[in-house]
C-alpha cells in the first residue's frame, strides 16, 4: 500500500514536471507567433507554475489523509504504542527473572 502512495505521489510530480514543459513550450510558440510578449509569457508560466504547485501540495496532503486514515482502519498499532509495550514487557521479564533468582536463592 504504501508503495502505492509513493509512485502515486511520484506520477504527480511527474505530470506536473511535463504539464510545465507542455506550458513552456506552447508559451513560446505563443511568443514565436507575436500573440503573446515575453514578458507576458514569464508572468503567465510563472503564475501557472505556482497554481500546479498548490495543487500537487493540495494532492499530496490528501493522498497523506487518505493513507493515515486507511492505516487507522487497519487498526494497526503505532511505532511509539510498540515500544511502550515492548518495554512493558522488559520490564515485566526483568522482574520475573529477579523473583526467580531470590526465589531459588531462598530454596537453598
Amino acid at each position: 500500500m504504501l508503495e502505492t502512495i509513493k509512485k502515486g505521489l511520484l506520477a504527480s510530480i511527474g505530470a506536473v514536471v511535463l504539464t510545465r514543459d507542455r506550458i513552456r513550450q506552447l508559451l513560446d510558440k505563443l511568443v514565436q507567433e507575436g500573440k503573446l510578449s515575453s514578458e507576458e509569457a514569464e508572468r503567465l508560466a510563472d503564475r501557472m507554475a505556482q497554481e500546479g504547485e498548490k495543487e500537487l501540495k493540495s494532492v499530496q496532503e490528501k493522498m497523506l489523509a487518505s493513507f493515515q486514515k486507511g492505516l487507522k482502519n487497519l487498526d494497526l498499532v503505532s511505532r511509539r504504542e510498540f515500544e511502550d509495550l515492548k518495554k512493558r514487557v522488559e520490564t515485566v521479564e526483568k522482574a520475573k527473572k529477579a523473583g526467580k533468582k531470590s526465589g531459588a536463592a531462598k530454596k537453598s
